[in-house]
């Protein structure tokens, strides 16, 4: 099997368990946003559940998986998988008690690192304090997602991607059940929400343990911390743990600048966010975890030209949907919020609102996944270094273009900030990236790019079009809305496939011709 079906058949697996979160954490949304609205209780909520989400891209998701798959991925291919699984249960064993100590010393630190973060909120009585005892709540959280973070790993590597890639499900679950059935059980309600997040982060754990014995393997504790591989693991953690998590860290500064502005606009922010994050979670985040075990491979047994053409083929399938997907989502931003979100607590004003934040967070869609698939390039090489000399001037630009646009644009300001930093971001580590390795042949990329763009021009033009056929600012008709927007979704995807084929994309051609063939199979 060549890698591009490899990476093809992973993003594919990974994208549909993904896709079951996503949809779980749509839902989720519309629930917070019904029961609780925008304003000071989710303004404090959504803050106190940065820290402990931006720490899960620091110790898990990011640096940990960053240093840890190509190395693991070395060890298994090279030396075996009884010396694999050794590793495992050192790295297992450091991870937990790393973690324990991280969440310790995070509770009891809580009202300093929550101060630091949300200092706008100090100037409303009450807010401050809330968003303590939420983060302090859901502190352990991070202890469980980074052990979990370590198995997937171990998982992906040996080709199982499914169970870890949908357990993010049961953390929406629980909370979606913790908001509709436990609110009436505190003072504060939404404090609900801080306990569906801890049972839910224990949830995802707990899944896995089937998958290990399914596995065959075996994990148990194993204090040789001295051993050569896991040295190399953390060492390349250390500074991973800014460069693969530079989106998160101007989140978190965004969502700083944003705490001194009017009542709501972290909401705004937050759920502008997650809407973007749901075609960047089901397809550029399973792309990225799918390419970064076949780049290491590569890397293992020096395949330069394999390890090109993979990283081409990522970033056609990156531009592929992400495209369209930005064009749909800055068109459709009011409908989507004003179909799923318009009720209860949640006003017309709000979804406006919401709506600016996400047509303007909405173009960086592109961008986000290049670094996301670029950033892995260089891990697979084992270098962590050159991402963090970049996020750091990345996070100076953004903290230098959300204070000049924040003034005049409110919270669509600092989104907008985080788009154009997200710009610099991908620019200059491809531009790294071809200083390393020499010349990338990234020709193949600007053609795609030449095809697609007009491709989905045409789609917009026919959804701008399609639209207007629903009253979006009125309350209730969510049959009209809903069949206007679905049918909307479904024939622009069609106008937008149509136009890949007439304008001749080879890379549309092959994707489809992969999956008839999966269906046929079956």
């Amino acid at each position: 099997m060549s890698e591009k079906t490899n990476i093809s058949r992973a993003t594919g697996v990974l994208g549909i368990a993904t896709s079951l979160s996503r949809v779980a954490g749509l839902v989720r949304d519309i629930v917070v946003a019904a029961l609780f609205g925008a304003g000071f209780g989710t303004d404090a909520f959504f803050m106190a559940f940065t820290i402990p989400n931006l720490l899960r891209r620091f110790f898990a998701e990011g640096s940990l998986t960053a240093a840890f798959v190509p190395t693991y991925s070395d060890i298994y291919h090279k030396q075996g998988q009884e010396e694999a699984q050794r590793v495992a249960n050192i790295c297992l064993t450091l991870l937990f008690v790393v973690m324990m100590l991280v969440t310790l010393v995070g509770i009891w630190g809580s009202p300093l690192v929550v101060k630091c973060i949300g200092f706008g909120f100090g100037a409303v009585e009450g807010k401050l304090a809330l968003t303590d005892y939420l983060n302090r709540i859901m502190f352990p959280y991070i202890f469980f997602v980074s052990l979990l973070a370590l198995l997937t790993g171990v998982f992906n590597v040996m080709g199982h991607y499914f169970v870890p890639a949908v357990s993010p499900l049961l953390l929406n679950l629980s909370m979606i059940f913790c908001a509709l059935f436990m609110r009436t059980w505190f003072d504060v309600s939404i404090t609900a929400l801080a306990v569906g997040v801890l049972i839910g982060g224990a949830l995802q754990l707990v899944v896995q343990i089937p998958v290990l014995y399914q596995q065959k393997i075996r994990l148990r504790p194993d204090f040789n911390f001295s051993h050569p591989k896991v040295k190399r693991i953390a060492w390349l953690m250390l500074p991973g743990i800014a460069g693969v998590a530079i989106y998160q860290i101007n989140v978190v500064v965004t969502r700083l600048l944003a705490s001194f502005l009017s009542e709501g606009s972290v909401s705004y922010l937050y759920y502008g966010q997650r809407l973007f994050e749901f075609p960047q979670g089901i397809f550029v985040v399973s792309l990225a975890q799918a390419v970064l075990p076949s780049m290491s491979r590569q890397v293992a047994i020096g395949d330069d030209r394999g390890f090109r053409e993979s990283l081409r083929f990522a970033l056609i399938l990156i531009a592929l949907v992400t495209i369209p997907a930005s064009v749909g989502l800055v068109l459709c931003a009011e409908p989507i919020f004003s179909l799923f979100f318009m009720k209860g607590a949640f006003s017309f004003d709000d979804v406006h609102q919401t709506a600016l934040a996400l047509a303007a967070y909405a173009p960086g869609l592109f961008f986000v996944g290049v670094s996301r698939v670029v950033v892995p390039a260089f891990y697979a090489r084992k270098d962590t270094r050159t991402p963090v000399v970049i996020s750091f001037w990345t996070l100076l630009v953004n903290v230098a273009l959300g204070l000049v646009l924040m003034r005049p644009y409110g919270h669509t300001g600092l989104a907008l900030a985080l788009t154009l930093s997200s710009v610099f971001n991908s620019l200059v580590l491809i531009w790294a990236l071809r200083r390393k390795m020499g010349r990338l042949g990234l020709g193949s990329v600007s053609s795609a790019l030449a095809r697609i763009i007009p491709a989905a021009a045409v789609m917009g033009v026919v959804v701008r079009l399609l639209l207007d056929l629903a009253p979006w600012q009125a309350t209730g008709q969510g049959w009209l809305k809903g069949g206007v927007l679905f049918g909307t979704i479904m024939v622009s995807m069609a106008v937008y496939l149509s136009c890949c084929y007439l304008f001749k994309v080879p890379q549309a051609k092959e994707v489809v011709a992969l999956l008839k063939r999966k269906v046929l199979r079956r």
